[in-house]
Order: structure tokens, then sequence, then C-alpha cells
């Protein structure tokens, strides 16, 4: 409830006293903070099937619908970022991977899409011994997954916010020599 009987919902009038309390909602409708910026892991999936080539899927959803994406999602509480990676490529493609390590991050913000992630990158080689190919396992979330190579890689209109950021930054993750671990 805000100011004697008006109430806030997203933005909306849901109810009122008077035109003054209307003004004073509208106000307070464009102080509304925006959240704090969440943790993202995005994974680089390679193979030995698909030589320098990665994993990518066309979103769909809230944020990023049409872009094009490596497997990835949030961190849960507790979780390493190599343990967040391998559970979100099983979740998303059904694949395991062996040797997963830090890649790099990046600091993505759109504002008009109210979006901003801290994205944290890892990447790893996919289990051969277990599944050689991805599966769409979530299918309302991704239209399908494709290997693309990184020498001929997408449009960076086409792609999805931490990942167009990775390519601008110039990052290879089959050239980087990365010995981070943070814990």
């Amino acid at each position: 409830m805000f100011a004697n009987g008006v109430y806030l919902r997203t933005g909306q009038i849901i109810g009122y006293k008077s035109r003054r309390h209307i003004l004073i909602l509208r106000m307070a409708s464009c102080m509304i903070q925006r959240e704090r910026p969440k943790v993202g892991v995005g994974v680089f999936v390679m193979s030995s099937k698909h030589p320098n080539c990665v994993l990518v899927g066309r979103r769909k959803g809230l944020h990023g619908a049409g872009k094009y994406a490596l497997p990835g999602g949030h961190l849960e509480f507790g979780e390493s970022w190599e343990e967040c990676g391998q559970r979100e490529v099983e979740e998303e493609t059904g694949m395991r991977l062996v040797g997963i390590r830090y890649s790099t991050v990046v600091n993505a913000v759109v504002p008009t899409e109210n979006y901003h992630y801290i994205t944290l990158f890892v990447q790893g080689h996919v289990d051969l011994q277990h599944m050689a190919d991805p599966t769409n396992l979530e299918p309302d979330k991704c239209e399908g997954w494709n290997w693309v190579d990184w020498d001929r890689f997408l449009p960076l209109e086409d792609l999805f916010e931490p990942l167009r950021l990775v390519r601008l930054q110039g990052y290879n993750p089959f050239t980087a020599q990365t010995s981070l671990h943070l814990v």
C-alpha cells in the first residue's frame, strides 16, 4: 500500500483516494530501483568431433530471445563455476564435460531489458564416452543446438549480450592460456 490507500503493483494504479495521490504514485514509480546484478555462467562446449567449434543455441524467452548463446545459466548458492557449467550443460544438452576450467568474464548490461549479469565463462570438452552430440532438453528455452566454427562465427548482432561481449574483447577459447582459478 502506498500513501492513504493508493496501491502499487508494478507501477500501475490499483486504487486511489485523490488526484494528488496519483501524482505521488507516478513519481514513486519512476524512482523504483533496479535489481542488483545477477551471476551467470556460460560454457564453451568443445568436442574433438567438431574441431575449432563451440556449441551454440538460439534463445527463447524474456532476455535475448532469438539471439545465439552458449549453454549456461545461474550460479546456484555454494556452487563452483565448474560445477555450474557441468550442471547447466547436462540439463540443457544431456552431455557431460571433462577438463572444465575458467575462461573469461564479462559485465553485460542491457538497460532497456533491465538486464545486468556478471557472466563467468568456463570451457570443457565433451565426454565422448557418455554422449557425443547434444539433445535439446529444454525446448521451451532453446530452439536447438549447433556446432559453430569460432573463426567463422555468427554476426555480432545475432549474439546474446554476454557472448557478444566475449567476441568484442577478442577472447578465443582455442588459443587462450588461462590458469586463473579463484576460490
